[in-house]
């Protein structure tokens, strides 16, 4: 199986560069200037129309989209490796759910935050930011509350759902999410982010 993975430094792409060394997966890694616009080239176009990173190309099949291409490698290569719950099993319902919740719920409330404060200016709004970080933390909590009782996202051990979920929270940082007023969510982030697998250049 011949794998590439199109990317950008300190980009959405990033979480996959993690995930892939995580699971120890041999692949070739093309970088895409996204600066330069190269995502928007005719050749990077017909991999991926939306002219984003991250792309994955599997034996020449493009697969695009942060979260498809997460769960596409659990499946594949996780399961195996004892990093993804196997098909049928309370734990893998779990684990789609939780992935979902980062980028869809949780990802979406996140982009009221950074429209609110980092968009073009007629779209910043003090009060629209302060609703956003508001649901956020509503969001948080039912988080902080999960790792309350687990150490981790699906129980005891270590899984690529806590990459999943802590790449998407480890941005919302950034961006100025209140991540830190939940003690659970932060001390397990923190151990999230001390993993080798994160410490690839990206």
């Amino acid at each position: 199986m011949s794998i590439v993975l199109y990317w950008h430094p300190m980009s959405s792409a990033s979480p996959i560069a993690c995930t892939l060394a995580e699971l120890g997966v041999p692949h070739e890694r093309v970088k895409v200037d996204i600066r330069a616009g190269e995502q928007h080239r005719p050749e990077y176009l017909a991999l991926n129309p939306n002219g984003k990173v991250p792309t994955l190309t599997v034996d020449g099949a493009p697969m695009f989209e942060t979260l498809a291409i997460h769960l596409w490698l659990g499946h594949r290569f996780g399961i195996e490796r004892g990093l993804w719950p196997a098909a049928g099993t309370p734990e893998a319902l779990q684990a789609l759910s939780w992935c979902a919740w980062s980028y869809v719920t949780y990802g979406a409330v996140l982009v009221r935050l950074q429209v609110a404060t980092q968009g073009e200016e007629s779209l910043r709004s003090g009060v629209h930011a302060q609703a956003a970080t508001a649901g956020l933390n509503s969001l948080l909590a039912v988080l902080d509350a999960r790792l309350a009782a687990q150490p981790w996202m699906l129980g005891a051990d270590y899984s690529l759902v806590d990459l999943v979920v802590g790449s998407v929270l480890g941005y919302s940082v950034y961006l100025g999410a209140p991540v830190n007023d939940h003690p659970h969510v932060k001390d397990w982030l923190a151990r999230v982010q001390a993993r080798p697998a994160m410490q690839i250049e990206s």
